[in-house]
């Protein structure tokens, strides 16, 4: 809330360059803020008095909306990146998804590994199983499961990342 937004009667005041101007009425305060061409805003709504401060808003919303870019940059966004078999994979190409899943989690991703299941498959899904343990076993140096193999439809499903330190 700024300037006449503010419908408190009393109101802590701090000044421009931060020092403590003590507790008030919140029109008196407005009357400070205009003398320095500035505006009055609450910053601490749910103290008693509530905190506010003589800053320049256009200014303080410029900053505040910096920092938040600043830090968005500095996040890094984790993707989960689908890796599909079906349960007659030969161990070749078994070894092919292997080497795309490492680059993967080089990457910082996680993996999801699935076995797809088609018409009589799904009476056997403890192939599916043994494949995706299979392939856990083979990343085993630089991926821990995250979730383990579960049933998901006709799919089987578990997921990788990378492994820390």
């Amino acid at each position: 809330m700024i300037n006449e937004q503010i419908r408190d009667h009393e109101v802590r005041v701090i000044g421009e360059d931060g020092e403590q101007l003590g507790i008030m009425s919140a029109r008196e305060a407005l009357n400070l803020a205009r003398e320095a061409d500035l505006d009055l805003v609450k910053i601490a709504p749910g103290a008693n008095p509530p905190v506010c401060k003589i800053i320049d808003y256009g200014k303080y919303k410029y900053e505040q909306i910096r920092r938040e870019k600043e830090a968005r940059k500095k996040q890094k966004i984790i993707e989960v990146k689908e890796i599909r078999f079906s349960p007659n994979i030969d161990t070749n190409d078994l070894n092919i998804k292997a080497n795309q899943a490492k680059k993967f989690l080089a990457d910082g991703n996680k993996v999801k590994v699935s076995v797809r299941f088609r018409g009589r498959e799904l009476a056997h899904t403890s192939v599916g199983k043994d494949i995706l343990e299979q392939f856990a076993q083979s990343l085993s140096e630089v991926a821990v499961v995250d979730k383990p193999a579960k049933m998901e439809g006709r799919s089987m499903v578990m997921f990788l990342s990378q492994k820390r330190g």
